[in-house]
């Protein structure tokens, strides 16, 4: 399991938003500040089991590829475009729009969690992933799998752990008024704890 915490922990919110379809005659969207348009990856349509899925249990994908980025005042953004990002669902700037029956997302790059190896990146190019802003890349500890008494534990009764190592960290955190970056704490290879519902989990192959 390797999390990528943000800035601060927060419980998050599922928010069900609607694709907005724009008009036949529009074909590129040119965003506005420190934002970036995202083509979205294509829904995965089957499990590792090749197991195809049903429309309604396809996961909506958060990652695609920059086809265009916008301009802060006081820095230059990271994003360029052709870049494969992974970005934060829970972004309240984020909004769905559909071109021609491809569908892209406009975000703010803060909201982009990190750059990903290659376009149509998997599960397997996570420990690859770049992070951004002031976000770290953990391996998180494995879970104890018995007690101290030597009780064996079932997956619901293994306690999530909340310590892991660094893998990877960002360049540090972009103030938008100043274009001052702050400077990260954390190095390569730091035992941290972390709290338990900081930052968005991803689970890896083993």
């Amino acid at each position: 399991l390797l999390r990528v915490p943000g800035a601060a922990p927060r419980r998050q919110r599922v928010v069900t938003k609607a694709v907005t379809e724009l008009a036949p005659h529009v074909s590129k969207v040119k965003p506005v500040g420190p934002r970036v348009v995202v083509k979205v990856a294509e829904l995965e349509k089957k499990t590792l089991g090749g197991i195809l899925l049903p429309d309604s249990s396809q996961k909506k994908p958060t990652s695609g590829d920059v086809v265009a980025v916008g301009a802060a005042k006081h820095y230059d953004l990271t994003l360029k475009e052709g870049n494969t990002v992974l970005y934060s669902k829970f972004g309240l700037g984020v909004v769905d729009v559909s071109m021609a029956g491809t569908e892209y997302a406009i975000l703010y790059e803060r909201d982009c969690i990190g750059i990903m190896p290659r376009s149509n990146a998997s599960v397997d190019d996570i420990k690859d992933i770049k992070p951004l802003g002031d976000r770290v890349l953990i391996k998180v500890d494995a879970a104890e799998e018995e007690t101290a008494g030597g009780v064996l534990l079932t997956d619901d009764g293994q306690e999530k752990p909340t310590t892991g190592v660094v893998m990877a960290i960002g360049p540090g955190k972009v103030n938008e008024e100043t274009g001052e970056v702050s400077e990260m704490k954390l190095k390569v290879g730091d035992k941290v704890s972390f709290f338990k519902w900081a930052g968005d989990a991803v689970d890896t192959p083993a």
